[in-house]
C-alpha cells in the first residue's frame, strides 16, 4: 500500500516520470489515431490483474476500432507516489494522457486544480449511464454539479479473520463481534494462546497512506456517529470530536498491548502486501481489518494463487462502537476512469471507457478485482453473486456504508489522520495531542471552515 516520501522525494520521482515520458515520444498529440491510457501498475511484480484486464480491451478496441491505437502507460508505484506523479504529468500537454485511473478520494482535488475534463457532454448521449447506481455516480461529481469520472466499482470493507488460529484460541468459526471491546478481547485471546502470530492488523500512519484512514481510522469514525468527519448541514469539518479520540483510543490499545504488528512492520509502505502474500495465507494473522478486494490476490494467475482462502478465511462485518444502530460499519471508495483536460484525444478516449464499461466487460473486472458493481444490470446477475466467495457479503454491506467526503480539502485532512494515528501507534504522542494535532492540521487545511462536536 502506499507510501509517502518526503516532497523533495516526490517532486523528483513526479519530474522523472514526466520527463520519462517525454523523452519517449512526447505527449497525447502525437498521434490522433492512438489513445493513450495511463494506469496505477501493482508494486507487487506478480499481481497482473489490471494489465491482463487493459490488455484484453486494448485488443477488443483496436478490433472495433479499426485504425485506431491504445497505448497503455502504466505507473508503477504506490498509492501516494502514483496520485503526484499522475498530477504532474497532468500539468503539461506534452505529458498527459487522453486517459487517467482516479481515485474518488483526490478526484475533486484534481477537479479544483483544473487537471481533469468534464464529461456531461459524452455521458448525456450514453445510454449505459443510467445503469450506474446513484451513489457512484456521486462520487465522481464536482461542486459544480458537472461529472468529471465514469466508476469502474467500489468496494466495501470488514473484518477478516484465520480459523485456524480461531479454532486454536478457542474462539467461534462464525465469530462476529458487536462491538469494538469485543474485537480487542478477540485479539488479546489470541495474543494468550496461540503465540507467535499477529492478533490483528490495522493499517495505520503515514506510510500506509490511505489505506491508515480508510480501512484504519475511518472504519472506527464512522461507528461513533453521525457524520463524524465533515457536517453536511454546516457544511464544515469536524474537530474536537469524542468519537476521534475513541478511534484513536482503539489503535493505541492495538499497538501499546502488542495486539497489532510490530510497529515496524505496520509503518512499512509494503506491509498490506505481505499480509494478503503472507501473513493470511501462512496463518499468522488473526483478525485483519481490510477490504472486500483481497481475493483478487489469490486467483489463478494472479500471483498468490490460493484456492482454499474461502474456507481457511472467515468473514464478519465491522460493529458500531457499543452495537449502537445499525450494528455494522463499512467505507466504501472505488476508482473512476477520468478525461484530463489537457488530453489531446478526449473523444477516442471515452470510447475507450465505453468498450470497457459494456455489461460484459463491467463484470469481467468487477470479479477479476474483487470489486462490488456499481452497474445495476451486473448487480443483479446471479452468475456475478455466485462468482466468487465473499463476493454477496461484501455487496450486501453496501446499504450500511459510508463514503468519503469527496471535497478539495479530504487530501489534506487525510494526512492528518495517518499523523495522528501514527503519534499514538509509536507511543510518540498520547491521544489527546494526536487529536489536538489533528485538530490544528483540519483548521489550517480548510481555512477555519470547522465544527467543534
Amino acid at each position: 500500500m502506499p507510501v509517502r516520501p518526503t516532497a523533495p522525494l516526490l517532486l523528483v520521482t513526479a519530474l522523472v516520470a514526466a520527463g520519462g515520458l517525454t523523452a519517449c515520444g512526447g505527449g497525447s498529440g502525437d498521434d490522433p489515431d492512438t489513445v493513450k491510457v495511463s494506469f496505477k501498475q501493482s508494486t507487487d511484480n506478480q499481481i497482473k490483474v489490471m494489465d491482463t484486464y487493459l490488455a484484453d480491451i486494448k485488443k477488443q478496441f483496436e478490433k472495433e476500432n479499426p485504425g485506431k491505437k491504445v497505448k497503455l502507460v502504466p505507473i508503477k508505484a504506490p498509492d501516494s507516489e502514483y496520485y503526484t506523479k499522475l498530477q504532474q504529468m497532468m500539468r503539461s500537454p506534452k505529458t498527459a494522457p487522453d486517459l487517467v485511473y482516479e481515485d474518488t478520494f483526490l478526484i475533486n482535488s484534481d477537479i479544483t486544480s483544473g487537471y481533469l475534463k468534464p464529461l456531461d457532454q459524452y455521458l448525456n448521449k450514453w445510454k449505459d449511464w443510467n445503469q450506474f447506481i446513484s451513489t457512484s455516480k456521486s462520487a465522481a461529481k464536482a461542486a459544480d454539479g458537472k461529472t468529471y469520472g465514469v466508476p469502474d466499482g467500489t468496494d466495501t470493507r470488514g473484518l477478516w479473520f484465520s480459523k485456524a488460529i480461531f479454532k486454536k484460541a478457542g474462539l467461534p468459526a462464525d465469530w462476529q463481534p458487536k462491538s469494538w471491546d469485543e474485537i480487542l478481547e478477540a485479539a488479546r485471546t489470541i495474543k494468550k494462546k496461540v503465540p507467535g502470530v499477529t492478533p490483528m492488523n490495522v493499517y495505520t500512519g503515514k506510510p500506509a497512506g490511505e489505506a491508515a484512514t480508510m480501512q484504519g481510522m475511518e472504519m472506527l469514525l464512522y461507528g461513533t456517529g453521525q457524520n463524524p468527519m465533515y457536517d453536511p448541514k454546516s457544511k464544515k469539518w469536524v474537530t474536537g470530536s469524542q468519537g476521534f479520540k475513541d478511534s484513536l483510543e482503539f489503535v493505541e490499545t492495538v499497538y501499546k498491548e502488542k495486539l497489532g504488528p510490530d510497529v515496524t512492520d505496520a509503518l512499512d509502505p509494503n506491509f498490506a502486501t505481505r499480509v494478503r502474500g503472507e501473513l493470511l495465507p501462512d496463518d499468522k494473522l488473526g483478525i485483519n481489518l481490510d477490504g472486500s478486494w483481497l481475493p483478487q490476490d489469490w486467483g489463478k494467475g494472479a500471483g498468490h494463487e490460493w484456492p482454499e482462502w474461502s474456507k481457511k478465511l472467515g468473514l464478519a462485518h465491522m460493529p458500531t462502537q457499543n452495537g449502537e444502530a445499525p450494528g455494522k460499519v463499512s467505507m466504501s471508495g472505488g476508482w473512476t476512469w477520468a478525461i484530463p483536460t489537457k488530453a489531446s484525444n478526449p473523444d477516442l478516449a471515452f470510447r475507450f471507457i465505453k468498450t470497457m464499461q459494456t455489461k460484459a466487460n463491467a463484470q469481467k473486472w468487477y470479479v477479476a478485482n474483487s470489486g462490488i458493481a456499481v452497474r445495476k444490470d451486473v448487480a443483479a446477475d446471479p452468475a456475478y453473486l455466485k462468482a466468487q466467495p465473499g463476493l454477496k457479503f461484501f455487496t450486501d454491506l453496501v446499504p450500511s456504508t459510508h463514503y468519503r467526503p469527496a471535497y478539495p480539502a479530504y487530501p489534506k485532512v487525510s494526512t492528518a489522520v495517518q499523523e495522528a494515528m501514527e503519534k499514538v501507534t509509536t507511543g510518540d504522542g498520547s491521544v489527546a495531542d494526536a487529536a489536538s494535532g489533528y485538530d490544528d492540521e483540519v483548521k489550517a487545511a480548510t481555512d477555519g471552515e470547522v465544527v467543534n462536536k
